[in-house]
């Protein structure tokens, strides 16, 4: 069970991550709190895995927050939440260490899978920030990751190449499903070896990799 706690200063966005999380059974969500200085307090006596942030709050906002946070509770992932593409604060959440930045228009099913994949240490950038990313700065992205290669000569079948390319342009596991008309459980299985073949641990590197290999341009 992954300890979650929720932290937003509008209590409306709270209810409403709540209400989307309180179903999976996976996912506890073991308190909430309206800003930086709520949540400190609230980490002083509460287990937690992953705290699910907006940047934007009062009194201590998401990067003085998280810098706390990643300096003072090193066991606890922190996934930021927010409305703000904004490649400034994506870099500056990253670079501090933040293992996961969403946008807060995504689905239920994505939210879980960022929620999951931070709580096993891996990071995780919502797939509509990479492939924005990818298209604002593809010549820089292309040349930056010309020699990502996995550690050794890989082979997809052909049903994991058409999940692979639906994961590039944005997709969930849930919403793959529905195109290729399977379950999410077998999209989930196919994920996971996609990954484990390679080696990419998130989105963004699927994606490089996708590039790489010509999957996709």
């Amino acid at each position: 069970m992954i300890k979650v706690i929720i932290v937003d200063d509008h209590r409306l966005i709270r209810t409403g991550l709540q209400s989307l999380l309180k179903d999976e059974p996976s996912i506890s969500i073991v308190g909430e709190a309206e800003n930086g200085v709520q949540l400190i307090n609230l980490l002083e006596t509460t287990p937690v895995d992953v705290v699910l942030m907006d940047i934007k709050m009062p009194e201590m906002d998401g990067f003085e927050t998280a810098q706390h946070i990643l300096q003072n509770f090193t066991s606890v992932k922190v996934l930021t939440l927010t409305m703000f593409e904004n490649e400034d604060y994506i870099n500056k959440m990253m670079e501090m260490g933040v293992q996961g930045y969403i946008l807060k228009n995504i689905s239920k099913e994505e939210l879980v899978h960022a929620v999951q994949t931070i709580a096993k240490g891996q990071n995780y950038i919502s797939a509509e920030i990479t492939l924005n990313l990818l298209r604002k700065n593809k010549p820089s992205l292309t040349e930056n990751t010309a020699n990502y290669e996995p550690a050794e000569l890989i082979e997809l079948s052909k049903r994991e190449l058409e999940v692979l390319k639906l994961i590039t342009e944005g997709f969930t596991n849930a919403e793959i499903a529905d195109k290729l008309f399977t379950s999410k459980r077998t999209i989930d299985s196919h994920r996971q070896r996609i990954i484990e073949k390679t080696q990419a641990r998130n989105t963004a590197a699927l994606v490089r990799y996708a590039i790489n290999r010509g999957i996709i341009r």
